[in-house]
């Protein structure tokens, strides 16, 4: 067992520790399943991309919080404090963040399929920027748009052909995806011209994701690279002159110790000094650059603990470790064999001496947490953590199996508090008729 985030520690008890408070201790108080959250960590991920692009981009820029990697109001109020932006893909990503006293100028709304009411919701509330994603979306968006009297300045999400080196399912910046305008086939250039045309709209940007959980720094050299020779062509032969560049985000974090992802300060200076050399190459002015990091601001940041329930040895076979979680509340492995280093709260520098599958507790042959996991001995009743689990895990909880979705207690220089409470059996049918 391996500590690969920040801000664990292990105490003079020699029982671990998250900012500063005994994970045990947190586990008795609060009850498991259990996510925790380091808010120092998060406030050092924030300044810390902040502060690279403030020190090598000589232009405008915004770091958006990506909403899909971890979403409850308070955290936007924490966003908020910071200088951050964020990006949504739904109405209920927008409606979390303003109840989260977010302003909604600071906001780019994203999605593949955004509905009516969506769309009119984003104007009516005054979004900074609606990223669009095909045809239809714009001409969608230009009938709302002339029905309130009002011209939204907009964004076109692009396809620029680049293949990320990620799991097939987090790949989204090939042409093959459901995300986007393909630049290879033309379509990009045609909507966009479609688009300059109208006097319901104004274009004055683009954006590009290109995949998830990425280690390396050429995919996003090169994404630069595409994406303002994209600009350039539209200035020069549409007469459309873009002022915003979107790289979104997808950088890497540390899962398992092997991970070496590079660091936020590094990621966005690399990404300054890359679309500054474009531009440079391209002669064209520095466009307002946009980042939109998620699972590198609260991934590191997030622990869940649980509790043990059995430990089922197969000889020769496999050892089942179950705890009172599972893809409710980590879908990850279930969706993309995601692995994760586990840790015992309460021996943390036990010597390992197996490796096991952690099971959920859900009705499923796949509901499991990671398989392969190096631990020591454990027994029923003993304490179980995840580390690295704060993105992805409540964002994409459920109540399968009609299970209560855990509360999320924030770490504040070792005093904890809940920002959101655990549900209840009567929570879960609350919309029952």
């Amino acid at each position: 067992m391996q500590i690969v985030m920040r801000g664990l520690g292990v105490n003079i008890e020699g029982h671990l520790t998250l900012g500063g408070a005994s994970v045990p201790e947190l586990a008795k108080q609060y009850g498991t399943p259990l996510y925790l959250l380091d808010e120092q960590v998060i406030r050092a991920n924030c300044r810390e991309i902040i502060g690279g692009l403030r020190d090598h981009y000589k232009a405008p820029f915004t770091v958006a919080f990506a909403s899909k990697a971890l979403c409850f109001t308070e955290l936007y109020k924490l966003l908020r404090d910071e200088g951050m932006g964020a990006d949504v893909v739904s109405g209920g990503e927008l409606y979390t963040a303003i109840k989260g006293d977010f302003d909604p100028a600071d906001v780019f709304f994203h999605g593949n399929n955004k509905s009516v009411t969506e769309l009119e919701y984003a104007l009516d509330t005054g979004v900074r920027r609606i990223v669009v994603d095909n045809a239809e979306e714009l001409e969608l968006l230009s009938v709302i748009a002339e029905r309130r009297g009002i011209v939204p300045e907009i964004s076109f999400r692009i396809k620029p052909g680049i293949d990320a080196h990620t799991h097939e399912f987090i790949k989204t910046g090939k042409i093959d995806s459901k995300f986007g305008l393909a630049l290879e086939t033309g379509e990009a250039e045609a909507v966009i011209a479609r688009a300059a045309k109208l006097k319901t709209v104004r274009v004055v940007g683009i954006h590009c994701h290109i995949g998830s959980q990425i280690f390396g720094t050429e995919p996003f050299n090169l994404a630069a690279k595409i994406m303002l020779t994209f600009m350039r062509n539209l200035r020069e032969k549409l007469g459309v002159p873009l002022n915003e560049l979107n790289l979104g985000g997808g950088f890497g974090i540390q899962y398992l110790p092997n991970h070496t992802p590079v660091t936020l300060g590094d990621m966005s200076r690399i990404c300054a000094e890359s679309v500054t050399a474009a531009a440079d190459e391209l002669n064209l002015p520095l466009p307002s650059l946009v980042l939109e990091p998620g699972r590198t601001i609260t991934g590191p940041a997030g622990l869940t603990v649980y509790t043990v329930g059995s430990v089922k040895k197969i000889p020769e076979v496999n050892t089942y470790v179950a705890v009172d979680g599972g893809m409710t509340d980590n879908p990850r492995y279930a969706l993309y064999n995601a692995y994760y280093e586990p840790i015992v709260p309460e021996r943390p520098n036990a010597p390992v001496t197996q490796k096991v599958i952690i099971a959920g507790r859900c009705c499923e042959s796949g509901d499991m947490i990671t398989r392969d996991a190096p631990i020591c001995e454990v027994k029923v009743g003993d304490l179980l953590a995840i580390q690295a689990t704060g993105a992805y895990n409540y964002s994409m909880a459920s109540n399968y199996n009609r299970l209560p979705r855990p509360p999320i207690v924030m770490v504040n220089n070792g005093v904890p508090r809940v920002v959101v409470r655990r549900e209840t059996y009567d929570d879960i049918l609350a919309c029952d008729q």
